[in-house]
């Protein structure tokens, strides 16, 4: 049930990490693990942690060198954070994720969950490319081990996934990816700028609410093309009146 669904394990320091996250995947049903510019990657030492349950997704885990590849494909990425407050907002806890992750692997859409370094975790750069932050409460520490967090994020997403189904989608409204969605992000700031609507030394802060709306609506092809239009439209609109 979670085929569609890939753990993303950014810089992570501890090959043994990514070997117990191996067998947590193998233990849900996902069978994709991305690493991203891993600090230390040896399969031999991630092998053990594994176990023979956890060979086949150990043996199929990709290397990219950038977040942005990892997510390209996926029309939602979860980040997962143990800090709160400042550019960290709207944080929800794993059931609420699991929900919001449910519908689009029953389309058949690609969904990231992804884990900074065992250290610090994800930066603010990191964060902005997730449309969605959880966090996992704990009573005392205040962050687990990344493979215990893999765990309990991929359990709550196979339980959503028992569930009953929502209704099918209809043929040709695919959901834009992250990619896409990135790129409309950064035609809108373009179009924003234009206007002089953002304003101040950091635009980029007075951009985050437009970035949530684009990772929360859900936003289909057809709509994605319209959007796209209509600033496109403006710019030009712009650019005549200065001439």
């Amino acid at each position: 049930m979670l085929k569609n669904l890939q753990i993303v394990m950014v810089k992570t320091r501890f090959p043994e990490n990514i070997g117990m996250a191996a067998r947590a995947c193998a233990n849900m049903g996902c069978h994709r693990i991305v690493l991203v510019a891993p600090e230390r990657w040896d399969r031999d030492k991630a092998r053990p942690l594994a176990t023979a349950k956890g060979e086949g997704v150990l043996d199929g885990v990709r290397v990219v060198a950038s977040l942005e590849e990892a997510l390209a494909d996926s029309v939602l990425a979860v980040g997962t954070t143990a800090r709160t407050g400042g550019w960290r907002r709207e944080i929800i806890p794993p059931e609420a994720a699991a929900a919001a992750v449910a519908p689009l692997l029953d389309e058949g859409a690609r969904v990231s969950l992804v884990f900074g370094p065992e250290d610090r975790g994800l930066n603010n750069q990191e964060i902005e490319l997730c449309q969605r932050l959880v966090t996992i409460p704990t009573a005392d520490a205040s962050s687990l081990n990344v493979a215990q967090s893999i765990l309990l994020l991929l359990y709550e997403c196979h339980k959503a996934m028992r569930r009953p189904a929502g209704q099918a989608v209809e043929a040709g409204s695919a959901r834009i990816t992250v990619a896409e969605q990135e790129r409309l992000t950064a035609t809108l700031r373009e179009t924003l700028l234009g206007l002089d609507f953002l304003h101040g030394d950091n635009p980029d802060y007075f951009l985050m609410p437009w970035r949530r709306f684009v990772g929360r609506a859900g936003l289909r092809r057809h709509e994605y093309d319209a959007l796209m239009g209509f600033c496109r439209q403006i710019r030009n609109k712009l650019l005549r009146g200065r001439q």
